[in-house]
């Protein structure tokens, strides 16, 4: 889709423009692999710096606060200073990061190290689809590199934790940490060669005061959201997520009334920007939500092992290459945008259908539902991103991906919290009262609680706790199946309106 500003044919990217694309994808993979890089490094990391309890929670989730809560701030600097230098100065933050964590001598230095993976990781992600959309302006090129991009973003969250079991089985622990020494070499290397700067030559005043109040407003919300699943509906969870409301109201005023806004008000006005930031949510929400029960359905339900669990959830990820290109095909040939997007919900919820189908021995079944959910996730993906970054200013490309990235983060923790509260809430519903009460809490529990009961108890424990943990599943896929089928609408009519 071109822009109506436009009355020039866009020049089309050539060989230096496409391989730059993949040395920008190498950034994009990693930070998208050390969401998940550590699921099987952390038994060893627990017996070599035994970290406390508190520090084994901050080592897996710093990295993901931090991330969330400056992607705004940097999406914004990136475009004031450039994106190019800011994506330069995160590989080097990033790389030094990674060599600290790998020869942490303490949990404390882990902790911060991984902080610091996540200051790098704020700074490449928003710096990589603002140079994609400075390098590609004919917009089916455009539209074929985010689907691209798409792709490699969803398929590094599951690739990290298959490369974290292989590397851990064969190497020490923070080996999963220096995996990212070559390919920032290589994008300091060759990024000041093949990418071009590009910034807001008038970006005005830097809004420091909005700095803290956007991470005020974002981290007590994440923090809080991922917690409720888990921990319950404790008041201090609750009283978290409020405190986040309230600073994200002060946040939304302060960028109303300033004169040189951090997240500038016209930004979301643009043509189909909002539209694009909500479903987007949605989408991302479904993809998280689904993904915690399909994790411990294929080790705790079928019995697998960590890294086998990995491998066989690594097999939905061969089609995801090919839907961001395809569903960019079908608009380049004149399909609306808006029921492709509606489309590709569809599909997730088709997804979320035959999980709801699920019994207690459904290898296949899983993994085509986890298959095709991914799908629809990266055909959503790949075209809410071009819509939004085609529609907002080149000057503004760094805070418009940083914003569609962050919408993402929250609707990945709410797709934890309110999914995963359906299963738990069902869960506990099937659990017989006079089942133990660990292992009337989780599924965890339960099989903590069986490992110490006599064998046919215990394997009377388990029957019973998979099925309730399949029922709890079975409840969460048909209440996110209903919510996209109302996002399946609400694209089909949004975004038809976004592109009249």
């Amino acid at each position: 889709m071109t822009n109506p500003k436009s009355t020039t044919t866009p020049a089309l990217a050539g060989r230096r423009e496409w391989t730059a694309l993949g040395v920008l994808m190498l950034p994009l993979l990693l930070v998208s692999m050390d969401v998940s890089v550590l699921y099987f490094a952390l038994p060893a990391i627990g017996a070599d710096l035994r970290p406390s309890g508190t520090q084994q929670l901050w080592i897996l989730d710093i990295y993901g606060f931090v991330l969330a809560g400056l992607l705004m701030t940097m999406g914004a600097l990136g475009d004031r200073i450039g994106r190019r230098r800011l994506l330069l100065i995160g590989a080097t933050a990033f790389g030094g990061a990674s060599l600290l964590a790998a020869y942490a001598d303490s949990a404390g230095t882990l902790i911060a190290a991984r902080a610091v993976l996540g200051v790098g990781g704020a700074t490449l992600m928003p710096s990589t689809m603002a140079l994609l959309r400075t390098m590609f302006t004919d917009p089916g090129q455009r539209a074929k590199a985010i689907g691209l991009w798409s792709g490699v973003m969803t398929g590094g969250i599951a690739l990290g934790s298959v490369m974290s079991g292989i590397l851990v089985e064969h190497f020490w622990w923070g080996s999963v940490f220096l995996v990212n020494l070559p390919a920032m070499a290589l994008l300091l290397l060759l990024g000041p060669v093949l990418l071009p700067e590009s910034r807001n030559p008038s970006p005005g005043r830097f809004d420091w005061l909005s700095v803290p109040l956007s991470l005020a407003a974002v981290l007590p919300v994440i923090y809080g959201v991922k917690e409720i699943p888990s921990e319950g509906w404790h008041p201090l969870y609750v009283v978290s997520v409020t405190v986040g409301l309230l600073f994200a109201a002060l946040f939304v005023h302060r960028q109303r009334t300033t004169g040189s806004p951090l997240i500038p008000p016209a930004l979301l006005r643009g043509r189909g920007f909002t539209p694009a930031l909500v479903l987007n949510l949605v989408a991302s929400l479904a993809m998280m939500g689904s993904a915690i029960f399909t994790t411990q359905y294929l080790q705790s339900v079928l019995g697998m092992s960590p890294l086998a669990a990995a491998l066989w959830s690594l097999l939905p990820s061969v089609f995801i290459g090919a839907a961001g290109p395809l569903t960019a095909q079908l608009v380049q040939r004149g399909v609306d945008r808006g029921y492709v997007v509606a489309g590709g919900f569809a599909a997730m919820a088709a997804g979320f259908v035959l999980l709801a189908l699920l019994g207690t021995d459904s290898l296949w079944l899983v993994l085509t539902g986890a298959g095709v959910l991914a799908c629809g996730m990266v055909a959503i993906m790949s075209q809410l991103t071009d819509l939004a970054m085609s529609g907002a200013p080149v000057d503004r490309a760094g805070t418009a991906s940083a914003l569609l990235e962050t919408s993402a983060e929250f609707g990945g923790a709410l797709g934890m919290a309110v999914l995963g509260s359906i299963g738990t809430a069902v869960y506990r519903h099937d659990m017989p009262a006079t089942a133990p009460a660990q292992a009337r809490e989780t599924l965890g529990g339960a099989l903590a609680t069986a490992a110490r009961l006599p064998d046919r108890a215990g394997e009377s424990l388990l029957t019973t706790a998979r099925e309730a943990f399949t029922s709890g599943m079975q409840g969460a896929a048909i209440a996110g199946a209903v919510l996209l089928v109302a996002a399946a609408a609400g694209a089909a009519v949004t975004l038809r309106r976004a592109e009249d």
